[in-house]
């Protein structure tokens, strides 16, 4: 049997009543919906369209995702559906600052002596050595002068340019004259003219009868010398002023400082036996005076000059640059500071005058890696009220000379001891309340009309090993010593306790 269809195209069973019947009824139906959807569609066309383009793009995009997950699908492997997204990570989070382990409160205070009034403008500062914390601090960073805590600059300055074994020589040879002879000067200011065997202010000190005895020696040795009658004095290793124009005058009237000569005796003090001794205004002459008496025969002294390739007749060395350290710090010798601070502006090429001494000491302490900005260096000695030394360079110097960094010990060995040792054992230094500091403090002293100095070690009541300096400037009389040692005594009493309240 071949079915047969209707108009609208749905099979008929002929020779079937009911089902024609229900047949009919139904085409009927869906002719009327299938009318409603052709009206809808032309009343609605536009917006069909758009749905219409949306579906088949949705459609699209699927088959793309399904046809590339089968491509990448491994091997055997079934439908794959795509992998999920990765995840994108959240940027991380800043980490809190480590927390700050506050500062420690100390609560030592010296406050009370640093306000007295002895102490006129107070410049100071305190430094544990062992941590390199500023404990106390009043001005420590600027620049001012230093009175004699300069030869402690002067000497670390030496032991780095010229060594702790370096000695001056002082030579005699043969002049250009028949009969003369030529005394050249090293910058030995130690040489003495008292007889060998004689204790002089300067321990290890060369004699001039010592040279004179070499001197005849060489001279009779050669038969076609005739007498020697003629000395020439050369102390041109040394140039410039011989008297520092910012030096006061009765430096040299009271004592304390000669004229700086490459060529003088005993500092050229009247007593070579005092520390503290009048001195000439021409120390050149009276060196030569004294060699011509122990040489004898001698009729004319006069200036010169070494002449080219003359013959040496007789040499002697000074002490030894730790020796001459030495007595430099411990009674503050003016004269022995001076000689080294030209012999290191000598040996550094800087020159052989006053106006050298600044660029060779620097030069000197480069040696030690501080930073030397702001410091200027008029003189070895510290007389000059144009020195500019600020207090932290000095602490900071201290701790490496505690330390004994180098040849540093040589400074370390030769600074006063309170209530011991050279300058801080005098009567009047660390007495009374504070004699309780009694050998923890050793400093290098200074003084001069506008200033009082202390800079040095202090070993602490609590252990601590503490370095300082003091500056007491201004208009000051002599008791500011004591009222540098009472806050000295603060700080050794106070220690790493103490407060910069």
């Amino acid at each position: 049997m071949i079915d047969e269809t209707d108009a609208a195209g749905e099979p008929t069973t002929p020779g079937d009543p009911v089902n024609d019947s229900a047949n009919r009824a139904d085409s009927t139906a869906r002719r009327g919906l299938a009318a409603s959807v052709v009206a809808f569609a032309r009343k609605h066309r536009l917006a069909l369209l758009i749905t219409a383009g949306v579906l088949a793009l949705a459609l699209l995009g699927s088959g793309a995702l399904a046809a590339g997950a089968a491509v990448n699908a491994p091997a055997g492997a079934g439908a794959a559906t795509a992998p999920p997204p990765t995840p994108t990570a959240e940027p991380a989070r800043p980490a809190p600052a480590a927390a700050v382990t506050p500062s420690r409160i100390r609560t030592c205070s010296v406050a009370d002596r640093a306000a007295d009034g002895r102490l006129a403008n107070l410049q100071a500062q305190v430094v544990n050595a062992a941590t390199g914390e500023v404990l106390y601090d009043r001005g420590g960073t600027t620049p001012s002068r230093t009175a004699s805590v300069m030869k402690v600059l002067t000497s670390a300055a030496a032991l780095s340019v010229l060594g702790p074994d370096f000695r001056a020589a002082t030579t005699v040879v043969k002049g250009a004259e028949p009969g003369s002879a030529v005394l050249v000067g090293g910058g030995d200011v130690t040489l003495s003219r008292t007889p060998s065997g004689t204790e002089t202010v300067y321990p290890g000190a060369a004699h001039l009868d010592e040279l004179a005895a070499q001197v005849r020696a060489a001279w009779e040795a050669d038969p076609a010398n005739p007498p020697l009658t003629k000395l020439v004095l050369d102390a041109t290793y040394f140039g410039g002023d011989e008297w520092e124009p910012s030096w006061d005058l009765v430096e040299r009237e009271y004592g304390y400082m000669s004229n700086i000569t490459a060529l003088q005796v005993d500092g050229d003090r009247d007593d070579p036996t005092a520390n503290t001794s009048w001195r000439s205004g021409d120390p050149i002459s009276r060196a030569g005076e004294a060699f011509a008496a122990e040489l004898g025969g001698i009729r004319v002294i006069e200036r010169g000059t070494v002449p080219s390739g003359a013959a040496q007749l007789g040499q002697v060395r000074s002490p030894t640059v730790a020796q001459l350290v030495d007595k430099a710090l411990v009674v503050s010798d003016n004269t022995v500071a001076e000689m080294l601070a030209r012999l290191v502006a000598i040996e550094t090429g800087a020159g052989n005058t006053f106006g050298a001494v600044n660029q060779g000491v620097l030069q000197g302490l480069a040696a030690y890696g501080l930073d030397t900005t702001g410091i200027t260096v008029v003189d070895g000695s510290g007389l000059s009220d144009d020195n500019a030394v600020p207090p932290s360079y000095l602490t900071q110097l201290f701790v490496k000379i505690n330390a004994r960094e180098a040849n540093l010990g040589v400074v370390m060995d030769g600074l006063p001891v309170s209530g011991q040792r050279g300058s801080l054992s005098y009567s009047d230094r660390f007495a009374g309340d504070n004699a309780v500091a009694a050998g923890a403090v050793s400093a290098k002293t200074g003084w001069i009309e506008t200033g009082y100095t202390l800079s040095g070690v202090v070993r602490a009541q609590d252990g601590a090993t503490l370095t300082f300096a003091i500056y007491a400037l201004g208009d000051v009389s002599d008791d500011a010593k004591q009222a540098i040692d009472t806050l000295t005594t603060g700080f050794f009493l106070c220690g790493d306790n103490l407060s910069d309240q």
